[in-house]
This record gives structure tokens, sequence and C-alpha cells, in this order.
């Protein structure tokens, strides 16, 4: 054993041999933290001869628990049989297998997936008259999952949101739904460690049994510890005190999920005595990525400060790269993975792109296909693969073709409108019966089924109007998701996932103003013929050696030899809804840090002069992390701030750059507007009223806003004038709409298709 722990740094070491009392690692990324707790494991059984059993080690995934094991035993062989090591959930289940009989369940009792939740909250509010228009199933889940994260019963609950109306009628439903779990003698996912801590409280005898049983706990990833978890392990560890966490408050990244960090931050004062030890010597990345990741996370309060230093050698510098859009940003991308894989012998496996949101997604996979280059992504489906997108695209297949039963039965009950499976059947009978599509059926089936009648009557009118309407196809989707009310009921969820699926739609309406751009026949069948060629190039099958597209979030506790993170834009990341809370820019930082330090070799880091997403376009300024890494650590920092700072639309060579990036541009259906960003920060020590070019940067709004002719004549435009536009080139104005002191011109280019645009900044030139 000896000889395994020489094989350790000083740190390491330390941290193994420090056996008795409350002992904290700080890990920073790559620096061994398994390692420390596979060896202390070892260590505690062959030099402390501690007995296995003995041991309670908790992991917070299967993979890991399974990595742990697998370590472990190639140390001790096959002691490890008695050790407890799981996740919290496993190690809780175990012990509630023996005692949930104290809380009045029977020991076979069974854990209710997704599924059976979403049934059984579907029950309760059947039971209870509650509108499911103005509480969906999923919101209400999701509620009574939150409560459970903080720890709070039925009653208590109640008590808590006692005069707030919404949160009465969840609690009405919460409280029966617990109810009928027991009834049924099941237990949900959140209710194994509430249930646990609870057992624990509440029986002394529990509790003595297992605190008394695990003489030394061993925790990993502490920083992603919530209030349950805490609790659970106060308790186990009350007794002897001997309790070893190993994590890293610069990569808690899961506040989001009910992750606390201030459990790691105030570990000292919840287990008083505590030894701390900070393992900095990192194994995966070169010293010039550590710089990089060193740089921007000092810019965190950070309680417990630490330099990520290694042997392996400086290394490339990482690389700067500034594009004109997202597509530019991917072609990058593309060039450098064909350049590394013929110049280093790279494999497609050793790639890695990490972004921000799943919609980021989109604009590179389409260059991937393009290219013939596999992927694969990983935390989520590929685009057209996500559900809300195949929906979206099934009621525009109904609405070009009545007669495509496949596109109505997917969304026939998309959003819930009382169609279920056994209607779903009687329809296909009976069209099939009649010789006639299943959109007929409904619509005669006042005859034979009056409760389908009246439950999609509203949804065959829709599709009525839709399909005679006449409109761009980047239109007519939003008409297609507002008037059958699928974004409302994603709203109506207020999940995270639900709002990711509405950025997703969102990005869908991207791909058809990209459509509208650059396709001659705007018609809705070429779309749908488009996005099914590009659909069906997914389904190809993948082998092992594939690029990797994943968020950040999916990205911890991987790496790769190379890593391409890309969108650092602001407003992109840090994301629009960080800006106001200083704690969220902090989690957005770390989560910066984590990206970069997934890099072993090589780290390209992209950002964009403007980039079309969530159906509009927007001129954002470089992240702020960008500006917190010394120039000299970037390879291309100089070309790609001056690529930035060349845009088309700040020409005015007068204005200072540093004052032009606190104006977002936006361009939403070709309106262009610039906004201030408030969240921007002048220094205090700059004289704001002017830059170095003596220009102010009010007057450079002001400029912008003295372009806009507003002398111009709007009485001169009428309906079927020929007009020419710089950019867009002949058109032919089809409708005109008064907008305050402005007009909307919609005009059908005879290259660039519908556009609608303000008159007064167009600068459009009638041709007769």
């Amino acid at each position: 054993m000896q000889n395994i722990i020489e094989e350790l740094n000083d740190k390491q070491k330390e941290a193994v041999e420090n056996t008795e009392g409350p002992c904290l690692v700080i890990a920073g990324a790559g620096s061994g933290k398994t390692k420390v707790l596979t060896y202390k494991i070892a260590y505690l059984i062959q030099e402390k001869n501690v007995k296995p059993w003995n041991i309670l080690a908790i992991t917070f995934t299967n993979k890991a628990a399974e990595e742990m094991r697998q370590r472990a035993e190639k140390l001790i062989g096959e002691n490890i049989n008695d050790l407890w090591l799981g996740t919290f959930h496993s190690i809780c289940v175990r012990i509630l297998r023996k005692f949930i009989d104290r809380l009045g369940y029977d020991t076979s009792f069974a854990i209710f997936d997704t599924s059976d939740q979403k049934t059984l909250v579907k029950n309760c509010m059947k039971e209870l008259n509650i509108d499911t228009k103005l509480f969906t199933e999923k919101s209400v889940l999701n509620a009574i999952s939150n409560a459970k994260n903080e720890m709070l019963e039925p009653e208590q609950y109640n008590f808590k949101y006692s005069g707030d109306y919404r949160k009465e009628i969840i609690g009405k439903v919460y409280s029966l739904y617990q109810k009928k779990l027991k009834d049924n003698n099941a237990i949900d996912f959140d209710d194994i460690i509430n249930f646990t801590v609870k057992i624990l409280m509440e029986n002394p005898d529990v509790l003595d049994y297992y605190s008394t049983k695990f003489k030394y706990v061993l925790v990993d990833e502490y920083q992603d510890t919530n209030k349950s978890q805490f609790t659970l392990i106060t308790l186990l560890a009350s007794k002897y005190g001997n309790i070893t966490v190993v994590g890293d408050n610069d990569q808690g990244i899961y506040g989001f999920r009910g992750a606390d960090i201030s459990n790691i931050l105030n570990f000292e004062k919840d287990f008083p005595g505590t030894k701390i030890i900070k393992l900095e010597q990192n194994y995966r990345c070169t010293g010039n990525i550590l710089k990089v990741a060193n740089a921007v996370i000092k810019n965190n309060q950070n309680k417990y400060e630490k330099k990520l230093w290694t042997n392996n050698g400086e290394g490339t510098l990482p690389y700067i790269f500034c594009g004109n859009d997202e597509y530019s940003e991917a072609n990058f991308l593309i060039e450098n993975i064909n350049r590394l894989k013929r110049e280093e012998y790279l494999k497609y496996s050793d790639f890695a792109i990490l972004y921000r949101m799943n919609s980021q997604s989109r604009a590179i996979e389409d260059k991937l296909r393009i290219e013939n280059i596999p992927y694969k992504i990983i935390g989520g489906l590929k685009f057209y693969e996500r559900k809300e997108i195949k929906d979206t695209i099934a009621y525009l297949r109904l609405i070009a073709n009545q007669s495509d039963n496949f596109a109505l039965e997917r969304i026939i009950n998309e959003p819930k409108r009382g169609v279920g499976k056994t209607s779903i059947e009687n329809l296909r009978e009976i069209a099939e019966e009649n010789n006639i599509s299943m959109y007929e059926a409904i619509k005669s089936a006042d005859k034979y089924l009056p409760r389908i009648y009246e439950n999609t009557k509203e949804f065959v009118n829709t599709i009525e109007e839709l399909k005679t309407t006449e409109c761009s196809i980047s239109e007519l989707i939003m008409q297609v998701l507002n008037k059958t009310g699928y974004v409302q009921s994603l709203k109506d969820e207020n999940t995270i996932e639900a709002e990711t699926r509405i950025q997703n739609i969102e990005e869908f309406v991207t791909v058809a103003n990209e459509f509208e751009k650059e396709s001659a026949d705007n018609t809705l069948v070429e779309f749908l013929n488009g996005i099914s060629l590009a659909s069906d190039t997914d389904n190809l099958e993948e082998s092992d050696d594939v690029v990797t597209l994943m968020t950040l979030h999916s990205a911890k506790g991987l790496e790769y030899p190379v890593i391409f993170l890309v969108g650092l834009e602001e407003g992109i990341f840090p994301g629009h809804q960080s800006m106001d809370n200083p704690e969220d820019i902090e989690e957005e930082r770390r989560l910066f840090y984590v990206g970069v330090t997934r890099a072993k070799q090589n780290l390209f880091i992209t950002f964009a002069k403007r980039r079309t997403i969530f159906g509009s376009t927007s001129y954002n300024p470089p992240s702020r992390f960008l500006k917190e890494i010394p120039k000299e650590v970037l390879d291309g920092y100089e070309d790609a701030m001056n690529e930035q700072l060349e845009d088309e639309d700040f020409e005015d060579t007068n204005f200072d750059w540093k004052y032009k990036n606190h104006y977002n541009k936006i361009e939403s259906s070709n309106v262009i507007t610039y906004k201030v960003d408030k969240s921007s920060n002048f220094s205090s020590n700059e004289n704001r009223s002017t830059t170095k070019f003596g220009r102010t940067a009010e007057s450079f709004l002001a400029s912008i806003q003295a372009k806009k002719n507003t002398d111009i004549d709007l009485s001169k435009y009428k309906v079927g004038q020929k007009i020419y536009h710089k950019k867009f080139g002949q058109g032919v104005i089809s409708k005109l709409e008064s907008e305050g002191d402005d007009i909307k011109v919609d005009i059908d280019f005879e290259k660039a298709g519908h556009k609608r645009l303000m008159a007064k900044f167009a600068g459009l030139e009638i041709l007769e």
C-alpha cells in the first residue's frame, strides 16, 4: 500500500492520510479528485484496518460510482463488495428498504417514474376539478418537485404559501398527490432522500444505527449538494465526525437545479475543526489553457482561492476567433477540425464543441452535415429530432397536405384536446372504412363521434384558416404556434425544460427565415422537402469516431484533446437572464471555467459579430469573460477584436469601440433598432461625457437615429409600386401598415422574397 501512496503528489497524499475529523478537499479541475477518494478508501481499509462496511462513499451519478468502484477494486480486491458506495439515491433506497415502515409504508414500496408521476398528478387534478388550461400537469409536478427540494411537506408548503392563490391550488394537488402515493405504497424520486432524512430525524434508534455503522463518510462533488443531501450527510456523520468531502467551488454550476454553493463555502462552519487541503496540480490541461481558466475565475468572489498549475508544458496558445455570423463561426470549427485531423493525426472523437444553449447547435449541425462530418449530441437530441420541432413540422405538413395521417396523429392532441389513443384508433377505423383521410373523418365526426368533434372543432377551424393564409413561412409558423396554443401550453408548464423547448421553436423560425432568403421557390412544400432531406441525414448510422456537441452543463466531468467554446457574446454567454444578478454572473463564470478546463491540448474560443437565433438577428459585444483574459495568452486576439470593430454598421471611426459595445443592434423581421445595454458598466474613473475621439456615447446613438429620415413623404408609397432596395434589389409593395409615425412596408422582392421594412429606415427608391 505504501508504494501505491507514493504515486500521489504531496497534496493528494495529505488528503488521503488525513482520516480523522472533518476534511475539505478543494480539488481543482483535472487534479485527481477521484483518485484521492479511491485511494483514501484503500488507505482506510489496508492501513487503518477499517472494516469496509464502516465506510460510506457517496457520488452523484451511477457512472461516477461505477468508476470509483472499479478503481477501488483494483486496489483492495473483493473487500469492495462490503463497502457502501453509490449515489445519494441508491444509498437512501437501501436504508428505506429496511426502515420505511416507520413512515407507514411497506418495505416492498414502488418508486414511481416520471410517467407514473404525470398520470398521478393528472388524476389528482381531475378529482379536484382543476382547470388544466390554467394548471398544466407538468407545471404542477415541477412545483411539487421544487417544494420537495426545499424539504417542504404538503402541510408546510400550504402554510408557507397561504394567500397565494396559484400556490394554494398547487398545495391541494400536492396533498392529494402524496396521499395517493402512500395509498399505492409508492414514493417518487424526490421522496427518496427526504424520506430517509425524515426517518433519521424522527427515529433516534435508526440514526444511532447508521451513524455508528458509518465511521467514515466520503462525498464526491460536494459543491453540487442541495439542502436535503446536506442534511443527510450531516446526520450520518454526526457520531464520529470523520467526513471527507471533495469538491470545487469554482465548478458549482447547478444552482438552477437546487444545488447550494454555500454548502461547500460554509463547510468549516458546519463542521468545526475542518482540515482544508487544496489540490492545485492539474494533470489534464496545458499551461496556457490554465492561464485562461485562472484569469477568468479569479474575478469571482472566491473564498477558497487557488491557482491551477501543471507539469504538462505550456502548449499552444488558445485561439480566439470572431466570425461574421454563426455560419462563419461553424466554418471556422470545421476548418480546424479538418486541419488538426490532418496535421496532428487526431480522430473526430478527439473534438468537442461546447455551447451555452442547445439551440446554438443548429447552425453547427447544418455545416457538419454539409461537410459529411459525423457527430453526436450529448444530453440532448439532434435539432430536427426534438419533440417540439417534430410537432411544429407535423402542423406544417398537415396544413400542406390534409391527407397526411401521420402528421395528424402526432399533433391532434398537442397541446391536450381530450383526444386519447382510443379516440385516434376510432378515427383511424372510420377513415379506413370510408376511404377518407383522418382529417376528413374529424371534420365530419359529429355524425359518429360527437365528443371528438366538439373537442377538435377549434383545431379544425385553425387548420382551415391557416391553409388559406397568404404569408411567409416564418410568419405561418408563428401563427401555427400561437393559434393552436402550442407555445402557450409550454409557457404554462413554467419549467426549465419548457423554456428550452420554446427557445428551440424560436430557432426553427430562424430556419424558415434563412430559407426565405436563400430559396427562389418560397413555398411551404419546398420548405418541408428541405427539412426532410436535412433530418434524414440525422438518421445515418453513427460510429464511435464522431465529433461531440453538447452544452457546457453536460460537459462537466469530461475531457477532450480539442475543445471549441462557441458563442462568447453578451446575451448568449453570459445570457440575458443573468445580467442583473451578480450571483448568476458568478455561476456563468464558473461555467466558462468548466468549459475551458475540459481541453487537454487545444482550446478555441469563438464569438460572432451578429447571430440569428430565436428568429431574430442580434449584434452583441464580445462576452465580458473575454475581456478578463490577458490578450497575450490568446492567439488571434488582435485579429478577432479588429474584426469585431470593422462591422459595417459601426463605420463611424470617430467613435470609441469601447463605448460602442454598450449598444446592441437588434434586427427582427428586418426591422432594425438599437438598444442601450443597460447592464454595461462605465468605469467611474472614465469621463463618460466624452471619449478619446471627442465623441459621447449618447451622441453616437443620436447619430444612428439621425440616419432615420424623418422628413420622408410617406404618402408617396402605394401598393403595387415597383421599388429598389440596395440590399434586396427590385420588388413590389404588397401591403402598407401604419406604425406610429412610420409605415411598415411589405415587399415581395424578386430574389430575396417577402420582406417587411420600416419606410423611414429602409431607403427605398420608387422605380415607377
